[in-house]
């Protein structure tokens, strides 16, 4: 039996550090009966207020936004081009607008399941390397907005890997080049080597 993550791992306030410590934590999802899911293998940091890149920049509240300024340990489901469902995690406090966007995973449990979703034949690469495609291959849609993470359908699992700082990557998070200043901050952080990651 593996445990989850509680509640104080996402409430720290160092969202950066929070989006390394993912690496390797597992993401698992059930519907209907059915549990899909696997190793966190990519991340991106979103920092908030300051973080012209993020959608609470210049604490913008609204409708879609609102979600960020609730305690960490929920989900922000977000519409991407009006097309994918992209998952982020709600990291810090409350009135602390930050999230850690999941790029990718490794897929462990209910791979039958993921290919079926992603109408896919056979077990590839690209079955979820990408922040939509997990989703799609997750079952993760709007719905599971503001969805807790602790008690819910959406949960983290510590199965103590450890990723040791030398395999972890760090660069510039990715489709952010109206950011200024900010689309070159390197809070984009994957494994070392691991096929699942969107782009190397």
């Amino acid at each position: 039996m593996y445990n989850k993550l509680d509640l104080d791992f996402y409430l720290r306030n160092d969202t950066i550090q929070i989006s390394k410590d993912l690496l390797g934590k597992f993401l698992f999802t059930k519907s209907k009966g059915i549990i899909t899911g696997g190793m966190i293998v990519e991340t991106e940091a979103y920092t908030g207020i300051t973080d012209r890149a993020s959608h609470a920049y210049n604490n913008k509240k609204t409708t879609r936004t609102k979600t960020m300024y609730k305690n960490g340990g929920i989900a922000y489901i977000y519409l991407c081009y009006g097309i994918h469902h992209l998952f982020n995690i709600v990291t810090n406090q409350i009135e602390h607008p930050q999230a850690i966007l999941i790029r990718a995973i490794e897929p462990t449990k209910g791979l039958n399941k993921i290919i079926s979703r992603r109408k896919i034949k056979s077990n590839q690469y690209n079955l979820t390397n990408g922040p939509a495609k997990l989703t799609k291959a997750l079952k993760i849609d709007l719905n599971d907005n503001n969805l807790c993470l602790i008690n819910s359908r959406i949960w983290l699992e510590d199965r103590k890997i450890l990723i040791r700082n030398s395999n972890i990557i760090k660069t510039t998070r990715i489709g952010i080049d109206y950011a200024g200043e900010y689309a070159d901050k390197p809070w984009r952080f994957y494994i070392k080597d691991n096929p699942w990651v969107s782009v190397k």
